[in-house]
C-alpha cells in the first residue's frame, strides 16, 4: 500500500489527505519535483532541483540543450537514483515550447517508462 502525500498534493473524499495513488504515478510525482525544483528553493536541501524553468529566459541552442539533458540526468540521477536508472533525456523547443523527455527504469519493478513535460 502506498505510503505518504500525493501530488499533486490533495484531500481524498473522506476528507484526509490523499495518499499516492500508485508506485508509478509516485515515482512521476517525484521526477516533476526535481525537474521544476530550482536549485535554492528548499532551505533545508538547498542543492536539490535542476532548475528546468530557467531555461524560458535562456537562448535557444544546441549547446544549451545539451547541457540541460546533462543537468537533468545528473539531478535525477543523484536525487532519485535509488528508484530510477535514467536512460536518455532529451530537450526540444519548437515555437517557444520547450519539451523534456526522460526515459527511465524503474528498479521497483524493472520497467521501462518516459515522463514528457512542455512549458512555455
Amino acid at each position: 500500500m502506498p505510503t505518504g502525500f500525493g501530488f499533486p498534493f490533495g484531500i481524498s473524499a473522506a476528507g484526509t489527505i490523499a495518499p499516492h495513488a500508485d508506485d508509478v504515478g509516485d515515482l512521476r510525482g517525484q521526477i516533476v519535483q526535481v525537474l521544476f525544483t530550482t536549485p535554492g528553493e528548499r532551505v533545508n536541501q538547498p542543492e536539490f532541483g535542476c532548475g528546468l524553468l530557467n531555461l524560458v529566459f535562456d537562448p535557444d541552442n544546441s549547446i544549451l540543450a545539451a547541457a540541460t539533458e546533462f543537468t537533468i540526468g545528473q539531478a535525477l540521477t543523484r536525487w532519485l537514483g535509488d528508484q530510477l536508472v535514467v536512460t536518455g533525456v532529451d530537450v526540444a523547443s519548437a515555437d517557444g515550447t520547450i519539451t523534456v523527455e526522460v526515459a527511465y527504469l524503474s528498479r521497483h519493478d524493472v520497467a521501462q517508462r518516459e515522463v514528457r513535460v512542455s512549458f512555455r
